[in-house]
């Protein structure tokens, strides 16, 4: 059955600083984030690299996410999209990841006609402009929204450079008698990560969304890992997962491979696949991750969740 109420509007202040940030204007402090360039490599430029896709996780790296594999969608003007996780039956198949590029002047009035979708927004680069409800917001590097499915919102580049964001997508799980989330925006600046037990630092998370608010049925957050820092064990659990290096570099032990992935590689991970890290340089390794949480198991197959 349906949720008994839709909501898009702007959350209240809660504890994890998702609050009201109308015409806000998010730069105060910038983070380091990758953000894909597309072109194409030269002719000389030998093929060998580290993109592959096994039974169990894909890696797309950065250097394959050139101009000649981008999207077009239906309602945006003067925007590209790198696809780089779609729902795949027997893989991974409750989300859809995009990284969009708008041009000065784009955007989208309408830029999803899914009403069962919902959707949160991470911008890397350059300043975006999100309508929702009747109120704008201003988001730049760092900035995330969330959309419950339902919401009529919008978003232009109403600047001189392009903007670059994240947008994952999922088909929302309802369930009867938790309403519905509600939209809301804030930021990587706002929020403030959370250290893993005894760890003293290495390891933290930054919530975009109380772990305990059960109407949420996805969560999209970053993953910080201070050089050394490590998750020193196979994590093996029913969450899928796509992962994107937004800053630094590791090593990782995906199904009993070992891979190093740098800023802008891609991790796409089916339920199930061990997963653990290193991280390695000389600066913090974070990525940005999806999973999928809160709700039953569906006994339907091919992504019906």
């Amino acid at each position: 059955m349906p949720p008994s109420r839709t909501y898009c509007i702007a959350a209240a202040d809660t504890d994890f600083a998702m609050k009201e940030v109308p015409m806000k204007d998010l730069t105060q402090k910038r983070a380091k984030y990758y953000t894909p360039n597309g072109g194409l490599p030269a002719q000389s430029q030998i093929m060998t690299d580290r993109a592959v896709l096994k039974d169990a996780y894909a890696i797309i790296p950065k250097g394959v996410m050139t101009d000649i594999v981008t999207s077009y969608l239906p309602n945006w003007v003067d925007a590209r999209f790198w696809v780089i996780a779609r729902p795949l039956t027997g893989f991974a198949e409750t989300f859809s990841h995009y990284i969009a590029e708008v041009a000065p002047n784009g955007g989208s009035e309408t830029p999803d006609t899914d009403p069962t979708a919902q959707t949160a927004l991470f911008v890397v680069n350059g300043v975006l402009e999100l309508t929702f409800e009747g109120e704008t917001h201003s988001l730049s590097s760092g900035g995330y929204a969330y959309l419950p499915p339902e919401c009529r919102w919008k978003l232009r580049n109403r600047t001189d450079q392009n903007v670059s964001f994240h947008w994952i997508r999922k088909r929302y799980q309802a369930v009867d008698g938790l309403d519905m989330p509600i939209a809301y925006v804030t930021s990587d600046q706002d929020v403030p990560p959370t250290e893993m037990p005894d760890t003293n630092g290495a390891w933290a998370t930054t919530r975009f969304v109380d772990p305990a608010d059960l109407r949420h049925d996805m969560h999209v957050t970053i993953v910080t890992f201070q050089p050394g820092g490590s998750i020193p064990f196979a994590e093996t659990h029913v969450m899928e997962h796509g992962l994107y290096v937004l800053q630094g570099k590791a090593v990782y032990h995906l199904n009993q491979d070992w891979v190093e992935v740098e800023a802008g590689d891609y991790m796409w991970l089916r339920a199930f696949c061990p997963q653990a890290c290193v991280a390695a340089g000389p600066e913090p390794f974070r990525y940005l991750l999806y999973k999928d949480v809160n709700r039953h198991m569906s006994f339907d197959l091919g992504g019906a969740r």
